[in-house]
């Protein structure tokens, strides 16, 4: 998923049964004033919008995320931080934007947040910031986004022998040569497999005596 999508996401998006998680939105932000600088919108693309197949580590993850959640909201009470959309109309009455607020009483509808601070505060894509920074520069990874994890996921399911149609529908794009051009990395064990791969499967009996040939007449002189 885009980053905007991961943190747009809200608990009923997640179909925790099934292993399916909804892409419907995504969250982006803007200059701050005294409501904030976070608002939520469509997928980048139309294809964006779609449902993702997960796998049970993640679910499992999620459950115990979302049973987390809840025992923190329990613990602050009071004073977990909630919010609602609020929309921004434009002077024709058009609804333009869709801004993320928090709450300031009880009778705002909730907005069922998957990620947030443990307080409940929303700060959108900001919140893997820090942590990301500090274990890659752990690992010695350097100019890595959290966003790069999207190439490094096509590449990887790429090579388990999934379709590229496959992978491009998993990424959001409507465009296979997107996946291909951008996202997906050549690297030399798997063009030295592919070539391996190859003349393995292409070896034959003919192939085989011509070589044993050579090497005869090599020998010979």
């Amino acid at each position: 998923m885009r980053t905007g999508e991961v943190f747009a996401l809200m608990w009923e998006d997640i179909d925790l049964e099934n292993g399916i998680i909804d892409v419907q939105h995504s969250v982006y932000d803007k200059p701050k004033d005294k409501d904030g600088r976070w608002f939520i919108g469509t997928t980048k693309t139309i294809s964006g919008k779609r449902k993702i197949y997960i796998g049970e580590t993640l679910i499992k993850a999620l459950r115990n995320f979302k049973e987390r959640q809840e025992e923190l909201k329990n613990l602050f009470g009071k004073d977990y931080k909630y919010y609602h959309l609020e929309e921004i109309k434009n002077g024709s009455g058009k609804v333009i934007d869709k801004r993320i607020v928090i709450n300031d009483d009880y009778s705002k509808e909730k907005l069922n947040l998957v990620f947030t601070k443990d307080n409940g505060t929303y700060v959108g894509t900001d919140i893997p910031k820090y942590p990301f920074k500090i274990i890659h520069n752990e690992l010695g990874i350097k100019k890595c986004r959290f966003y790069d994890l999207r190439g490094t996921y096509a590449t990887k399911v790429l090579n388990t022998g999934t379709g590229i149609k496959d992978v491009a529908n998993l990424l959001g794009h409507k465009n296979v040569e997107t996946t291909e051009n951008y996202y997906i990395t050549s690297l030399e064990d798997n063009r030295r497999n592919a070539v391996n791969e190859y003349d393995s499967k292409n070896t034959t009996d003919v192939i085989k005596s011509v070589i044993e040939f050579q090497i005869k007449e090599g020998e010979a002189v």
